[in-house]
């Protein structure tokens, strides 16, 4: 069925707990006697439990519940491509995040935001109050003018330090959008979020209670660079928090995230280039990865694993210990093969939990004996393994570059970002933009098993998310796909950007992704001209974005409060329930949304008589907007979908739908009409 507005988060929330305690819902409403007799001691009274709290918060949390009736509409200013799964939303992002509910509920692997850090001198959307006029909504839903943006002023309020409710606003701000933003992620979906200094402690206490203090994962430190212009302390690094939308999930999956070491995929080429060159030569190939770390610079990154400087049969390894981590190994008699005498027991245990392993790893050339028993062997870790350590619960496959887990602390220079930007655009057009190849880095983290995984970012802003996203499978081959939502935020008059010729921060966020996608588009270009055997030939990537815009519904909206002349001019507009001048394209978005399909679903379109058909996700779903007829319903009983769509105005009579209906319904096919 399609319904007419979002998710109603809140009777989506009471059907799971009437699905959990149906004994507590009387006449539709919560008994909250009986649940707290359901749930005995387990009952947090007011007052009585640790939460965060603010002036407004259970303002903020009503606007989760809110429905909307507003939709998407395609922009023609993409760079299209077929089978391409990027999106583009230009619009105020809570109310995106209510449009996107249906469609996109629990697809989501990784979100990555960069909101506004409160310091003061930003400017973000905030409600002065919760009542909510037309106007007030067209200016919140981020629907543009005829010039196709927004003034500044009517929209984006400056929440300065002297607000006596400072923190309590952005807290507002964020905390329908995190929740909203939880209901998108998968099972085994992660976000990141940027802050700073300002709110890092309330975001983290805000994240806690929307995604769960056990859903907690890390609090990453971002040093960008020292400011020696401070008078205390130089404060140049940047929080990014990740939450797990369920720790437990990735538990139970066993589910590990690690990457490649830097500087790993050097040695390793160095290593298959040698073998070619000496074959079975050992000795050779060894002695010709240690001058290959001597004539590295100090600061190359394959220097720091120069600890791998042997080499046997299964590639290049360094020495390690036996030892079980943590502590706490099994002791059994490992026998010396020269001295016929069992092995000096590691501190810790051995590291194989029974000897049939050790025994297996001694066999197999993993494991090497010292001169003599007194002390225990050395374990051999290999650069690239495909040994199945029991203790790390890791598989690697042949060929995978060394991985490492990742440390919560990392470098990276903001000024990078900065030159790659003014490089695109030839000049400044952006304030502070985030670093793409950190922000591929922790995408890759993430979704490096799953290569076509969704990856959201609501706080767009320069398109930092989707250059990250286009850059990470150009290069490991992945089809990952974007949806970015960026507010049309008005440039000022006198700024680069603006003399560049854009008006709004969505322009210079779409600018950016065609400029990738052109550069991109290059780069393939100059390599078809490489005649290297060798060359890349494996598939890439569609490269193209579909552009689209928050609007009001095409739909009428029947007003329940009108009386007399207003409901008979009412029941006179309702002879068609689609507005005047809706176009087509645009009312086949609205009720792909609205009946849970993702932006992205596999549409065919035929033409019969001068009119189109959408058959979506093949034969889920046949939606038509013009005049029913013989040739429509021939191609409809020969297709044979689960649910035909349609308008009440496309039938010439009444006789005609009620046969239409009998007809459906004889065959098994269910109908809407709207």
């Amino acid at each position: 069925m399609i319904e007419d507005k979002s998710l109603d988060v809140l009777a989506d929330k009471m059907a799971q707990l009437r699905e959990l305690f149906p004994e507590v819902i009387s006449e539709g409403k919560i008994d909250f006697k009986r649940l707290r007799d359901v749930l005995g001691d387990e009952v947090a009274f007011h007052n009585e439990h640790y939460e965060l709290s603010w002036a407004g918060k259970s303002e903020a949390r009503a606007e989760i519940q809110k429905t909307t009736s507003a939709t998407l509409t395609p922009d023609e200013s993409c760079v299209d491509a077929e089978g391409c799964g990027n999106i583009f939303i230009e619009g105020e992002n809570l109310e995106v995040l209510h449009v996107l509910q249906r469609s996109y509920f629990g697809k989501v692997k990784m979100i990555y935001i960069d909101p506004p850090y409160n310091t003061g001198n930003d400017s973000f959307v905030y409600p002065d109050d919760y009542s909510e006029r037309q106007s007030d909504y067209k200016k919140r839903a981020g629907i543009t003018n005829e010039e196709g943006f927004l003034n500044k002023q009517d929209l984006w309020k400056k929440n300065t330090k002297e607000s006596g409710q400072f923190h309590s606003v952005w807290l507002s701000m964020m905390y329908p959008r995190l929740y909203l933003a939880r209901n998108l992620l998968r099972e085994d979906g992660v976000i990141f979020i940027s802050i700073d200094d300002n709110e890092q402690a309330n975001l983290k206490l805000l994240c806690d209670e929307i995604f769960g203090a056990e859903n907690f994962v890390a609090s990453l430190i971002w040093e960008k660079g020292r400011k020696n212009d401070a008078k205390l302390f130089s404060s140049g690094h940047d929080y990014m928090l990740v939450y797990a939308r369920s720790r437990a999930y990735l538990t139970d999956k066993k589910v590990r995230w690690r990457e490649a070491k830097p500087g790993a995929d050097e040695i390793q080429n160095e290593f298959l280039r040698l073998k070619v060159i000496h074959g079975d030569a050992i000795d050779k190939i060894q002695m010709g990865i240690r001058e290959f770390y001597s004539t590295l610079p100090k600061n190359h990154p394959s220097k720091k694993l120069s600890r791998y400087s042997n080499v046997d049969t299964y590639g290049v390894w360094r020495d390690d210990n036996m030892s079980w981590p943590g502590g706490g190994g099994p002791n059994y008699s490992v026998i010396h093969p020269i001295t016929n005498k069992a092995c000096k027991v590691p501190d810790g245990g051995w590291r194989y939990s029974t000897i049939e392993k050790m025994q297996e790893m001694i066999a197999s050339g993993r494991v090497q004996f010292r001169e003599d028993h007194t002390q225990p062997p050395i374990r051999k870790t290999y650069l690239v393994d495909d040994e199945n350590d029991e203790i790390d619960e890791v598989q690697e496959q042949a060929n995978d570059i060394g991985i490492q887990v990742a440390g919560t602390y990392f470098y990276r220079s903001a000024l990078q970002a900065s030159n790659l930007m003014l490089n695109l655009f030839g000049t400044k057009v952006f304030d502070s933009p985030k670093d793409h190849e950190v922000i591929a880095r922790w995408i890759n983290y993430v979704s490096a098993s799953k290569k076509d995984d969704i990856i959201l970012d609501f706080f767009a802003g320069s398109g930092t998310t989707a250059h990250a996203v286009l850059a990470l499978n150009e290069q490991d081959g992945g089809n990952r796909q974007f949806i970015c939502v960026q507010l049309p935020e008005a440039l000022e008059e006198n700024s680069e950007a603006y003399k560049a010729g854009y008006r709004t921060i969505a322009d210079i966020c779409k600018a950016r992704i065609s400029k990738v996608i052109a550069k991109l588009q290059a780069e393939r270009e100059a390599a078809t001209q490489n005649t290297d055997l060798f060359a890349d030939t494996a598939p890439k990537q569609p490269l193209g974005f579909n552009s689209f815009k928050i609007a009001p519904s095409n739909f009428k909206k029947w007003r329940s409060d009108a009386e007399n002349q207003e409901l008979l001019e009412q029941l006179d507009l309702f002879r068609h329930s689609e507005k005047q001048d809706s176009e087509n394209k645009n009312l086949l978005v609205e009720l792909l949304l609205k009946s849970g399909r993702p932006l992205t679903a596999k549409i065919e379109t035929t033409t019969i008589d001068g009119q189109e058909l959408y058959n979506v996700e093949s034969g889920s779903l046949l939606l038509f907007f013009d005049a029913y007829n013989s040739q429509v319903k021939a191609f409809i009983f020969e297709l044979k979908p689960k649910r035909v769509v349609c308008l009440d105005r496309v039938f010439k009579d009444d006789e005609a739908l009620t046969n239409f209906q009998l007809n459906l319904k004889e065959a098994g096919i269910e109908l809407q009409i709207i």
